[in-house]
């Protein structure tokens, strides 16, 4: 599955009050791996930005003043999020404001849904840590992700953060990917010194705690995927 981990800065927070974005920041993932292909892009909003929201992400108008308009990237945008799942902490507010931007520029566009998918990550980690803060910082120093580098908010870092808490968040839900190491004939022969013949396999057993610990994590996936948990319906190996 193509994902596309997004975030935006905007002029202010109400998208229904005139505010616009200012930038658009998109981190790819394939196969649950972080794939080295963004979408970045500051725009000039053609308004003011409000003093409070400049103190979040410190990006000011003089330097947005030279920066493309959404329309002028609207194109490329759609091209590069089509057919994704978008992964957005607190999608309401990141949509509301695209979809707003779309919504400027005529019908044809429709809205971001009509072109992507979207997950919530914000109700992801809430419905995994109840009654917790569920911020992007929270939840970094929750996951243990090193997020030190991050002064002020931008779309592109607070992207490529929101990757990392991400896979955190669905560890263990993703493709395993298995690594097989074919031996061949003359190389069985070469360790056994017959084709065929192997030491007996040792097999060593969970003991109580590591059977605790295992059950306390399919608990956890099975929370968080809403009974998706597919090692549950797994039959038992037998011993």
């Amino acid at each position: 599955m193509r994902q596309i981990v997004l975030d935006t800065e905007t002029t202010g927070l109400e998208a229904a009050r005139g505010h616009r974005l200012i930038e658009l920041g998109c981190v790819e993932l394939l196969a649950r791996r972080v794939s080295g292909s963004h979408f970045h892009r500051y725009l000039n909003p053609e308004r003011d930005i409000d003093a409070g929201a400049q103190a979040v992400h410190g990006i000011s108008i003089e330097f947005l003043a030279d920066k493309p308009r959404f329309a002028d990237v609207v194109e490329e945008f759609l091209a590069y999020i089509k057919g994704a799942e978008l992964i957005i902490h607190n999608a309401a507010f990141d949509v509301g404001f695209i979809d707003a931007e779309l919504a400027r520029l005529g019908p044809q566009y429709g809205r971001l849904t009509d072109h992507a998918t979207v997950l919530d990550t914000l109700a992801m980690a809430r419905e995994m840590y109840p009654g917790q803060r569920n911020s992007l910082d929270a939840l970094c120093k929750r996951l243990d992700i090193d997020n030190s580098h991050r002064e002020l908010h931008g779309a592109l870092l607070d992207a490529e953060i929101l990757a990392d808490v991400y896979l955190a968040l669905t560890a263990g839900q993703g493709a395993l990917d298995f690594v097989v190491e074919v031996e061949t004939t003359q190389v069985q022969i070469a360790v056994y010194g017959v084709a065929g013949e192997r030491p007996p396999v040792r097999v060593r057993l969970a003991d109580a705690a590591e059977l605790a610990a295992h059950e306390a994590r399919l608990a956890g996936i099975d929370k968080a995927s809403k009974g998706a948990c597919v090692w549950r319906r797994l039959e038992p190996a037998p011993v």
